[in-house]
């Protein structure tokens, strides 16, 4: 006869991670988002932009559809930092060369670091964009292995190294699968030190457009690689994506 009062035990001790993976499955607000389109299709594009903002910065939902208009919004009233910060967004997810063609035109740079893309960068980007499926896929095969350690008595052996498993791949897939901090530079004249110091040597100084990889923070300096090579940039002159 199973146990039912150990089955009951897994089932409280796996519900907080199940809870916590219905709600990152929930996504966007559909109806705000369906306003704001509205909005936009009207052209009250400064009212869609506040429901845009808010549901971004807010709640942290987005759709590409969405940055893409921010990026058009933001163009239109003439705040080309924000328009670039939205279509680097749009890049994170969805890497296009034409997108940063516009932020050269944005930005009147001729040349921007950081928005190469490699084949791990690209596999990286679609374990995060399925990372909910994919730990749910092993939580439930965690739940199905515990479950057969109760049912199975005489064979019960036999699963607990496949619950390890699963166990091991659920809490790595929840906890780093994650794509690296990013940001765009948004000043005009940024200084790249090689030390967290104004009084540190200067690297290069670059304009606004170029997407850089958050390392760690020190202060009011991110660290960060710049050429291949420590670096340290003033944290108030960027905009992390």
């Amino acid at each position: 006869m199973p146990n039912l009062r150990w089955i009951f035990i897994v089932f409280l001790l796996l519900f907080p991670l199940l809870s916590t993976l219905a709600v990152d499955s929930q996504g966007q607000d559909p109806v705000n988002l369906q306003h704001a389109d509205s909005l936009f299709a009207q052209k009250q594009y400064q009212e869609a932009l506040e429901i845009y903002e808010h549901l971004l910065h807010e709640k942290g939902t987005y759709s590409p559809a969405m940055l893409l208009k921010m990026g058009f919004i933001a163009e239109g009233v003439g705040d080309f930092g924000q328009a670039s910060l939205y279509l680097s967004k749009y890049y994170e997810h969805y890497p296009n060369p034409a997108v940063t063609d516009k932020i050269k035109s944005l930005t009147n740079q001729a040349r921007l670091e950081g928005y190469d893309v490699s084949d791990q960068d690209r596999f990286l980007g679609i374990l995060v964009n399925y990372k909910t499926e994919i730990t749910a896929g092993f939580a439930f095969l965690l739940l199905l292995s515990l479950i057969m350690i109760f049912l199975v008595r005489e064979k019960r052996s036999g699963f607990y190294f496949p619950a390890f498993v699963f166990l091991l791949l659920t809490f790595v897939s929840n906890n780093f699968i994650r794509m690296p901090e990013t940001a765009i530079i948004t000043g005009t004249t940024v200084l790249i030190m090689d030390a967290p110091s104004a009084a540190s040597n200067l690297l290069r100084r670059v304009q606004a457009g170029h997407r850089i990889t958050i390392h760690s923070n020190k202060d009011m300096w991110y660290e960060i690689e710049w050429d291949n090579r420590k670096a340290y940039i003033r944290k108030s002159d960027v905009s992390k994506i």
